[in-house]
């Protein structure tokens, strides 16, 4: 049996794409109708994170920060005195690397192993089972997560021991929230200029600066529908994190802070809901 917890954007498909490989899987979220989609697919119901992990071998969370973890893991009804010994804790949540070593620490002190996972991907990608798994952990808790990692993603790719995971997962957010704005930016002058902004859409996507993410995030742009498939919010909470793993590491990261207050002013300004593409329409002189 699989255990589940964290039943968001990425955590509904991922547990979806587990079920559709013919796992048992038992999830557990805050609010239970999130949950309904996956129990009418099969999936079992546990009322708390503690109550799951008693009937489980491996358990996955996908939650929205360090703060939601520590709570499901050890705050009343935790799921984390309650795992039998050797079981394994696959954390998929985008936290920061402090925070994941911490957790594989406490796990440990309960004879229980651990994983950083993160993925690299979002909505569309942990839909069709094309996530990237970013591991931090040992070879032998790898290949036990491997099949249900390859039921929910493309690739694997394993970092090192406990936080690296999560540390090129900030690495990769960084760079996409980086990439994200300057696009917004260019887009925007060009429409300040006078281009059409269809046209310098399309001239920036087809040339040798453009990312190739950014394909995706063309009719969000040019539609100015900012559904979210990866909130704002949570973009600005993963560059919150890099500035205090950079800290912590002596890392200078000027660019990365012009970023985070620039998503932060548009969390202020009522992007926080949207998808972070919707940067574009919080610089855009074309609002």
């Amino acid at each position: 049996m699989i255990g589940f917890i964290g039943l968001g954007i990425m955590g509904s498909r991922m547990a979806a794409n587990l079920l559709e490989e013919g796992y048992d899987v038992m999830v557990h979220n805050r609010s239970k109708e999130k949950a309904e989609p996956l129990l009418e697919k099969g999936a079992q119901w546990a009322e708390t994170p503690k109550e799951l992990a008693a009937q489980v071998d491996i358990l996955y969370t996908m939650l929205a920060n360090p703060q939601a973890v520590e709570a499901v893991a050890m705050g009343e009804n935790g799921f984390l005195d309650a795992m039998g010994a050797d079981s394994l804790w696959v954390d998929c949540s985008t936290v920061h690397p402090a925070f994941s070593r911490l957790m594989a620490d406490e796990a440990t002190k309960r004879k229980i192993r651990f994983m950083d996972a993160p993925v690299a991907g979002s909505k569309i990608p942990a839909e069709r089972g094309e996530l990237v798994f970013l591991v931090g952990g040992s070879e032998r808790d790898v290949e036990q997560a491997r099949p249900h990692m390859n039921a929910m993603g493309k690739a694997i790719q394993h970092q090192g021991g406990h936080g690296m995971g999560t540390s090129m997962k900030l690495v990769i957010n960084l760079m996409l929230s980086e990439t994200m704005a300057a696009f917004s930016e260019a887009v925007s002058l060009g429409e300040g200029l006078g281009l059409d902004k269809e046209k310098v859409v399309g001239t920036l996507l087809n040339g040798p600066t453009t990312a190739p993410f950014l394909e995706g995030k063309k009719e969000k742009i040019l539609q100015n529908d900012f559904s979210p498939e990866f909130p704002l919010e949570h973009m600005q909470k993963d560059l919150q994190m890099v500035s205090q793993s950079a800290f912590e590491a002596g890392v200078s990261l000027p660019l990365a802070h012009a970023a985070k207050e620039t998503y932060g002013l548009a969390k202020q300004f009522g992007y926080s809901k949207d998808d972070f593409s919707a940067i574009y329409h919080f610089l855009s002189t074309k609002k």
